[in-house]
Parts: structure tokens; C-alpha cells; sequence
């Protein structure tokens, strides 16, 4: 047993009436934001010194108690603002060790996505209902809700519709690590998404690009209405909603091929890759591929079934290598066939791959090195 985060996902019933109420309070997060962010940058330029987030929650908790300008932040919540404030923190943070490339800034107010509710504010009632900010709403429970609740966090997608996320705290009981010799190598590319050390070719579904012409339809559409008008927004709300459903499909499909591997494969081994790097040469067909989504899905669903993820340095040379013989040479990317200049072997290249992946992941995997066993990212897995 163990303490594991996980995040809950549920819909909001649609009601205008009420809804309009969390719209603006989601406006008003983002009024905080920009207000905060536009201090930080004001006593920067007088002084070249950055405000502490003590400081800063004193400030605004002044703004919003003694001011008539800023009296409407109360609907907010204390809670709420704090958490704003302190996300803007975390990212001057994360600037100044220079694990962001550039400091946070300013974001449209309707395009705010969010805001978090610790403690306060909010009360789950019996059945589907909740109270946020004093007034009641109903979600679909579509799954029991465990553990003991952190945060709750209303969020809007691009087509306004409302979303609970409560963070929870729970003990979960996650199996033992299989000691099997059931291990499997895989290469990642773009003609084939995934190729295993048998050759085994796993295809992709590309969603974006078999919906790539509706898109363009919808696109063409929204250019002729007018700037500004309610048909626009109408036609945006249409290609929002033809992404969404886009991502749904490829997360499924993810899932989908994540379970089929971990019922076969009791070890999965695959290869560091620089997708930044990837998206710059090739674009939207590596976004569209979607190569990290699966592999944290992978390694969510690993960890819920024993199964082990290794992940080999994305310098170890599998492409160029002989999987037989272990001669180096250079290979041009249109190159599909591998011919080994040693030993004369002759095999697909993503096959060759493989089998140099499944090579240096067993060797890894023996030695426990660079195993995942239950990586951060996949404990705060969305369970929608």
C-alpha cells in the first residue's frame, strides 16, 4: 500500500442560469493574474527587484477587502485568488532556476481556462450535487469518487462546457514487480508508430489527419462570417469541438494499445526521443502521432498492473547499429532498409531498431538502471 495523487474528472450538468456565475469567476482569475503579473513587471522596471508571494497575497487581499475598484474579486473566493497568485510565483520560479525559457505573461481573460479551490467554498452533497460559492450544482457521477479530496479545480474547454477535477489523496495497493522474462524492445517512427523487436508493425490511427478535411471545411466556413459576430463564434465553437473530439479518439486509442502491450509484455523498452526536436523537422504529424501522451499512459498503466517501463538514452546508436553483428554506419533517413556493411544482414529498419532497443532496455533492466517504475507524472494521471 501506498499514498498515490490522482485527479477525478466529472461534467457539469449545462444550466445557463447558474453556469454564467463560474464563467465569471473564471474571468475573474484571469483578471488576477494579469493584475498581479502587471505589479511584478511595474516593480521590476523602479526598483530591478521581484515581490515576494507573501507580499503580493497581502497586497491583494487589501485590494479586495478595502477597494470599491476591486470589491468584485470577492466572488473569487480567498482561496481561489491565493492559488492564482501562487501559480504566478511558481512560474517567476521556475524562470529564475531556468527551467522555463521565459517568465510568465499575460493571458486573455476569456481565454482562462480555470480556478482551484482548496479547503473552502465548495461542499459535495449527497448524490450528484454540489455546492460552489453558495449556489448548487449537478454533475454526472459516472464513477465512484475515493480518497480524501485536496482541491477541486472548475475548469472550461474551448466549447464552455464545466469539468470538476478533484485531486484526492488514496491508498493504493499496487501489485508487485513481475520478475518474468516476457520483454519487449520497441522503435517509435513516423511511417509506423510503433515496431517491435519481432517485427510486429503497430499503426497509428492519425485522427487529426483523416479529419483533416472536415477541419479545413469548418475553417472555411468560420472565414466568411463576420469579425465579431455570433455566427463566428459559432463556427469556432464547431472546429473547437471537432478537436476535442480528435484528442478523445487518440487517447483512446493509446489506452487501448497500452493495455493489449502490457498483457503481452511484462517488460517494455523504448528509446529517450527529442519530440521538440522532432516537431521542429517534420510538425504536425509528430504532434499528431502523439509519441509522450502514450508513452505516460504506458507507464500509468504499467504501474496499475506490475509491469515495468525502461527508457534507454536517446544516444545509444540503434539505428545505425547491426542487431546481429554490432557494426556501426551512418544511415539517411530515407533509407527504409537496413544493409549491414559487416555481416551482410539485410531487415527493415525500424525492425533493426527494435531489436538494438530490446538489446540495451533487457541489459538496463537486468542491472536496474534507468527503470520507471512509478514515474511522478503518471500518479497525477487524469481518471475521467
Amino acid at each position: 500500500m501506498m499514498e498515490v495523487r490522482r485527479t477525478y474528472k466529472y461534467r457539469l450538468y449545462r444550466s445557463d442560469k447558474r453556469d454564467k456565475h463560474l464563467h465569471h469567476q473564471i474571468n475573474f482569475a484571469g483578471m488576477v493574474w494579469n493584475h498581479a503579473l502587471k505589479l511584478q513587471k511595474h516593480y521590476y522596471h523602479l526598483t530591478g527587484k521581484y515581490i515576494a508571494l507573501g507580499v503580493l497575497k497581502a497586497h491583494i487581499a487589501k485590494l479586495r477587502m478595502k477597494t470599491v475598484r476591486f470589491a468584485f474579486w470577492q466572488t473569487l473566493g480567498a482561496q481561489a485568488v491565493q492559488d492564482v497568485l501562487e501559480r504566478l510565483d511558481t512560474g517567476y520560479q521556475r524562470f529564475f532556476k531556468h527551467l522555463a525559457k521565459r517568465p510568465p505573461k499575460y493571458k486573455k481573460v476569456r481565454e482562462r481556462k480555470s480556478f482551484t479551490l482548496k479547503q473552502t467554498g465548495w461542499k459535495l452533497l449527497d448524490g450528484n450535487k454540489i455546492q460552489i460559492s453558495g449556489r448548487i450544482y449537478k454533475f454526472v457521477r459516472h464513477r465512484p469518487l475515493q480518497g480524501d479530496i485536496k482541491t477541486l479545480t472548475i475548469k472550461r474547454d474551448a466549447v464552455q462546457r464545466l469539468w470538476l477535477y478533484f485531486s484526492v489523496s488514496e491508498q493504493a495497493n499496487l501489485p508487485k514487480e513481475t520478475t518474468s522474462s516476457q520483454v519487449a524492445g520497441f522503435d517509435f517512427g513516423l511511417k509506423t508508430f510503433l515496431t517491435d523487436h519481432t517485427g510486429k508493425p503497430h499503426v497509428s490511427g492519425l485522427h487529426h489527419r483523416h479529419a483533416l478535411r472536415r477541419l479545413r471545411t469548418l475553417q472555411a466556413r468560420k472565414d466568411k462570417k463576420p469579425h465579431g459576430s455570433n455566427n463566428r463564434r459559432k463556427a469556432a465553437k464547431l472546429i473547437s469541438r471537432a478537436h476535442i473530439r480528435i484528442a478523445d479518439q487518440r487517447r483512446d486509442a493509446h489506452y487501448k494499445l497500452a493495455h493489449e502491450l502490457c498483457d503481452r509484455y511484462d517488460v517494455l523498452c523504448f528509446e529517450d526521443l527529442n519530440i521538440a526536436a522532432m516537431k521542429a523537422l517534420w510538425g504536425r504529424k509528430v504532434s499528431d502521432l502523439a509519441f509522450s501522451q502514450f508513452l505516460n499512459i504506458l507507464k500509468y498503466v504499467a504501474s496499475t498492473r506490475g509491469k515495468t517501463v525502461v527508457q534507454i538514452g536517446r544516444w545509444e546508436p540503434t539505428t545505425g547499429k547491426c542487431s546481429c553483428c554490432g557494426y556501426l554506419q551512418k544511415m539517411e533517413l530515407r533509407e527504409r532498409t537496413f544493409h549491414c556493411g559487416g555481416c551482410g544482414r539485410v531487415l527493415d529498419r525500424d525492425h533493426n531498431a527494435a531489436m538494438n532497443i530490446y538489446d540495451a532496455g533487457a541489459s538496463a533492466y537486468t542491472n536496474r538502471e534507468v527503470v520507471s517504475r512509478v514515474p511522478p507524472k503518471t500518479r497525477r494521471l487524469v481518471l475521467s
